[in-house]
């Protein structure tokens, strides 16, 4: 689907930008980069006013199709990107067009990813550090930012965080260090918790489940913490029926199929009262206890204030990379009551956001 704009009689009084939205979802394989999930990539050309007589026929206007995925998920970082630009200045159809694409099939990704290349953009936001890694090998001059990246210094992305380097920069998430937060927020819910099934799928790189932080947080805390793996989307009605059938006190989700598959894992968590955490408040309310970890939406605003640093003359190589700095911890308090549980009134009270 593309939206179509009129004409503009006049040029713009800033920056035009052209935006492309894509989004893949998809279980990893070896040797795919498109793997478990949103590799997204924002890509924007820019022309000065004075190359533009009329927005409708400027050069630099790039349409691409739609092809829709996940949508809730695409709507709310895509609004949460252009309306930061939009924040910035930028104006919808006037001075910023903005057109989404997406693929499921990992092939056709990177064949996108060389498409905006191709069409020598002047800033490139990939969503994961898969896309901006795949980007990086298409080119080293296009600035790319990248939105969401577990240790972009350890895949090689940037040189340091303060001093990137090359041609990218953007947003480091902290993955890694909040497993053993979220394991402890989950014990203090659930004062009697200790046998806990950590569930993923085993095809994810072990950056997106970090099961061995959890295994070091668990053995912290006295849990008891058993990996179950999630081989398909089709078993996790089964997986959560076997998890309760042996006697587990509650689930940690993790990786990017927790997020993909949420509104499943809800209902079967739901459906065998298991308590469950998550890293992404997005699940929380398709049937999850809590969540604990990054704000994912507010990452893709901060990737558009990188965008707008470059547009107007700021290097990639010069911006350092940013760490997040708020941690979202949200409660369902639905949940919680239907599964018995009266969550402590100091942990309701440290909630950013209580579901009733």
């Amino acid at each position: 689907m593309q939206k179509a704009y009129g004409r503009h009689t006049r040029p713009p009084d800033r920056v035009l930008a052209s935006a492309g939205f894509v989004a893949g979802g998809g279980n990893a394989k070896a040797g795919v980069r498109s793997v478990s999930g949103f590799i997204n990539y924002f890509g924007a050309d820019c022309a000065r006013a004075a190359d533009c007589a009329e927005f409708e026929n400027c050069e630099n206007r790039r349409a691409l199709a739609v092809e829709p995925t996940d949508e809730s998920l695409l709507k709310t970082y895509r609004d949460a990107f252009t309306g930061s630009l939009r924040n910035l200045g930028y104006v919808e159809g006037k001075t910023a067009q903005f057109l989404d694409r997406v693929s499921n099939d990992p092939v056709r990704l990177r064949e996108l990813a060389k498409e905006l290349v191709d069409q020598a953009p002047d800033v490139i936001v990939a969503s994961s550090i898969l896309g901006a890694l795949d980007l990086k090998q298409v080119t080293s001059m296009i600035p790319i930012v990248f939105a969401t990246a577990p240790d972009p210094i350890g895949r090689g992305l940037v040189e340091s965080l303060a001093r990137p380097g090359g041609n990218a920069t953007g947003l480091s998430l902290m993955v890694v260090d909040t497993a053993g937060k979220r394991l402890s927020l989950f014990k203090e819910a659930i004062p009697s918790l200790h046998r806990v099934a950590l569930i993923f799928d085993p095809k994810e790189p072990p950056y997106n489940t970090n099961v061995a932080s959890y295994a070091d947080a668990a053995k912290a805390l006295g849990l008891d913490l058993r990996h179950v793996h999630l081989s398909s989307p089709n078993a996790i009605a089964q997986t959560y029926s076997a998890i309760a059938k042996d006697g587990f006190d509650g689930v940690v989700a993790v990786g990017i199929t927790s997020l993909l598959e949420r509104a499943r894992i809800g209902a079967a968590a739901s459906a065998e009262k298991m308590p469950t955490v998550v890293f992404a408040a997005e699940c929380v309310p398709y049937g999850f206890l809590m969540s604990y970890g990054l704000d994912i939406t507010e990452y893709f605003s901060k990737a558009a204030i990188y965008v707008d640093k470059i547009l107007k003359g700021a290097k990639p190589a010069d911006l350092p990379v940013e760490q997040p700095t708020r941690l979202k911890l949200v409660i369902n308090l639905k949940v919680a009551k239907a599964l018995g549980l009266k969550m402590p009134l100091s942990l309701l009270a440290a909630a950013d956001e209580v579901i009733e």
